[in-house]
């Protein structure tokens, strides 16, 4: 067992480090298709504050460490995330919050202006989805899976998957997790990040998040995905992407 599973861990990493798909260390080389030079941006699309540092937070942190620009797009601003507040005491705070965060991860933080739990796709919400992704010039997005239980990251996914498909050629589309099996559901990763040495820069930016319970953030399966990620990939803390597939696209080779 224990000769089998070293094994496994070599060809994992040894995979890894060629680019196939499983992601190793950081490069200025993010895409197959497209180098990515290092003034360009990162952009993650995320349903409420938390959702980004939840989901990619130490991919984020792993590549602003590395030189590239990271912007996060909040759909919402969380304005039905804290009982006992009106919207906008909650959206007043969870903003704050949001802000607090991405001075940890040092993203720049943009709130797109859609409300929590009342999201809608429709055209005008995608062109402007679309301009905010375009506006950052970005070679690679993050964003929800489509298949989740929360109906905002699914809006927060499908505008951006509408902006990819009108720019397919512009950058590289990745999906990440959140309370996997609760929230995402049939994810099987296509890529990995190594977070091991930005996992606990992403638990500062998820406990930014003082009013939504950061310690539940991580018992909703947070912090079993990291290690669970990490053991798929060889290594101590992962996470994991489910690339956009088509045939102008390459791979994350981080």
């Amino acid at each position: 067992m224990s000769s089998s599973f070293n094994t496994r861990r070599k060809f994992m990493k040894n995979t890894g480090a060629l680019g196939l798909g499983l992601v190793a260390l950081p490069s200025v080389v993010l895409d197959k298709r497209t180098p990515i030079d290092i003034n360009k941006k990162i952009v993650c699309v995320g349903g409420h504050p938390d959702d980004p540092e939840s989901g990619c937070g130490g991919t984020l942190a792993k590549l602003r460490n590395a030189g590239h620009d990271v912007t996060i797009i909040y759909l919402t601003t969380g304005e039905a995330g804290i009982p006992g507040k009106s919207h906008n005491e909650a959206a007043s705070i969870r903003r704050q919050e949001a802000i607090n965060a991405c001075k940890v991860l040092d993203a720049k933080p943009v709130f797109a202006g859609q409300i929590d739990g009342d999201s809608v796709c429709n055209n005008d919400w995608v062109n402007k989805m679309q301009q905010l992704i375009m506006n950052e010039k970005p070679g690679i997005v993050f964003t929800h899976w489509p298949l989740d239980a929360h109906k905002d990251h699914q809006v927060a996914s499908l505008l951006t998957i509408q902006s990819w498909l009108r720019e397919p050629q512009q950058f590289s589309l990745y999906f990440f997790e959140v309370c996997i099996g609760e929230q995402s559901l049939i994810f099987h990763p296509t890529d990995y990040v190594d977070i091991t040495d930005t996992q606990e820069q992403k638990k500062k930016a998820v406990y930014c998040h003082v009013s939504q319970d950061p310690p539940g953030i991580y018992e909703c399966g947070h912090a079993a995905m990291e290690d669970f990620r990490g053991r798929e990939l060889g290594v101590k803390a992962g996470e994991g992407f489910i690339r956009m597939s088509g045939k102008l696209q390459g791979g994350m080779g981080i």
